[in-house]
């Protein structure tokens, strides 16, 4: 039996940093001030909803994917293996090069560079991002320590430092007052914007690669330091946005209103307590957050379509065509792209979301027809809200569903869905007499007890007639490495799919 490596603290530590980072992205940064602005002396209660509504569902994300293999498709692959690689794809794209990532380097040349270097150009500011990010994300092994190690400590110093001056001299008296109806709700709604289970989803399996190079190379020993990890990084988000949201309601008093715009009331915070350094501060703060999280995204993107294309586009040659593509929207289109991309990420997110609740539940599911009414059923929900988004009235009555108030119009309707995929059967069919493929199996199981070595465990199984899509969902839930069966794709030809080491299946057939 395989001994397991004894958990270190420090990596415990250097995996949880990371996390932190990849997780707190200067978009993080805007939402809590606000909440506490509106708050007031409810502020704690706005922030216990945010933390739950962004960090809990993160982490509670990141938790679903390595009780499997850590990748994306472990949470998906019970819709089916076409569905599963167009949602995998988009969220992907959209949480990497086509939205997120540029977003970074444009955040930090306005809020970082604007405020200091007014005249600075931004195309060159891009290239010097970018040139930082792609050569801190060229060697993958080496992402998460880079960030563990070096930039989540530099960027949590320069985060405490500014909460831990506005307690000390506070920027005014906390209203007893809140500008809300309802401070959790907003709260909620907070940390649902953030979208950072789209974040786990594409940063795991880096995690779970660098668990297994540090040695934690069993299940059961990843999940266990990734876990722990977790909770470093969910205590560290919690520090950092109770302080964000208790700054902000030092603001209360000043009568902003619900108006303020939420970028201005960070400036505003700064300055107010820092003068000229607190600009200073707030442009470290953005940088060392974007710079985190650009390169958490571009690794994670670059690994997911270097093991989904092949060869032809291996992981480096995949950072550099991502630098390059975030370099010049962030210049040229990031408005265009955020309007295309966020009616896309209020679709496939809802979706994502169900699948990680029900991938908690693979060993009692059987049917696989659950998850795809579940997804099918969501996706159209989150799209008719998109559409009323867009003006389309006749689909407003989605916001008079339970939760709408909430942002989970669709939860209800999602699960009306589950209980009527549950009722479909799965209609997998079976072999009634051996063919020459089972045959030809056998002989081979004879042929390896005739070397001499010896068998430490022969089971017997029935081999049945499946679409890869289900032999996928029986290898999971049966928690196995490989699964034979009857391709019902290939003419019933003797089949075997199995777990490939960086994520996704592959299936071998047999020749005639």
């Amino acid at each position: 039996m395989q001994n397991e490596k004894k958990i270190s603290l420090s990596d415990v530590f250097v995996i949880g940093f990371a996390l932190f980072a990849m997780f707190f992205g200067a978009g993080n940064l805007i939402f809590p001030p606000y909440l506490g602005m509106v708050a007031g002396k409810q502020w704690f209660i706005g922030f216990l909803s945010f933390i739950i509504a962004d960090g809990g569902l993160a982490v509670l994300t990141v938790l679903a994917m390595i009780r499997k293999d850590g990748s994306i498709w472990s949470v998906v692959d019970r819709i089916g293996e076409v569905p599963a690689k167009i949602l995998s794809a988009v969220a992907i794209l959209t949480v990497g090069p086509l939205l997120c990532v540029p977003r970074t380097c444009a955040t930090t040349f306005e809020m970082g560079i604007m405020p200091l270097f007014p005249e600075f150009n931004s195309w060159v500011f891009s290239i010097i991002f970018f040139g930082i990010v792609y050569l801190l994300t060229i060697r993958p092994s080496a992402v998460v320590d880079i960030i563990g190690k070096y930039l989540t400590p530099a960027l949590l110093v320069v985060l405490v430092a500014l909460v831990v001056i506005g307690i000390i001299n506070p920027i005014g008296e906390i209203s007893p007052d809140q500008l809300v109806d309802s401070v959790a709700k907003e709260g909620i709604l907070a940390g649902y914007q953030t979208m950072d289970v789209l974040v786990s989803l594409a940063v795991t399996l880096m995690l779970v690669g660098n668990a297994t190079r540090n040695g934690y190379d069993t299940p059961k020993s990843r999940f266990k330091i990734i876990a722990m990890s977790s909770v470093i990084c969910i205590a560290g988000l919690s520090i950092v946005y109770g302080g964000l949201t208790y700054l902000g309601a030092t603001t209360s008093m000043l009568g902003l209103g619900v108006g303020m715009n939420q970028t201005a009331l960070v400036v505003l915070i700064t300055k107010t307590l820092l003068g000229k350094a607190g600009i200073i501060l707030l442009s470290l703060i953005v940088f060392f957050a974007c710079l985190t999280t650009a390169i958490g995204l571009i690794s994670a993107s670059a690994d997911f379509f270097a093991e989904l294309l092949g060869s032809k586009f291996p992981y480096t040659r995949l950072v550099g065509i991502t630098c390059v593509f975030a370099a010049i929207v962030a210049n040229v289109g990031i408005s265009m792209i955020i309007s295309l991309a966020s009616p896309i990420l209020n679709i496939i997110y809802p979706v994502l979301l169900t699948q990680v609740v029900l991938s908690f539940f693979d060993d009692q599911i059987k049917n696989h027809y659950v998850n795809k009414f579940t997804a099918a059923g969501t996706f159209f929900m989150a799209l008719m809200g998109v559409l009323s988004d867009f003006g389309a009235s006749q689909f407003d009555f989605v916001y008079t569903l339970p939760l709408a108030e909430y942002g989970f119009f669709w939860l209800v309707p999602a699960i009306v869905f589950a209980i009527i995929g549950a009722f479909v059967p799965a209609g997998k069919g079976k072999r009634s007499k051996k063919s020459g493929q089972e045959a030809f199996a056998q002989s081979a199981v004879e042929a390896v007890e005739e070397t001499g070595f010896a068998m430490v465990h022969i089971k017997e199984t029935e081999v049945k007639v499946m679409t890869v899509e289900d032999a996928v969902m029986q290898l999971n839930q049966l928690k196995r490495e490989i699964y034979v069966f009857f391709n019902s794709e290939e003419n019933d030809k003797y089949s075997v799919v199995y777990k490939k080491k960086n994520g996704g299946y592959g299936v071998l057939v047999t020749k005639e």
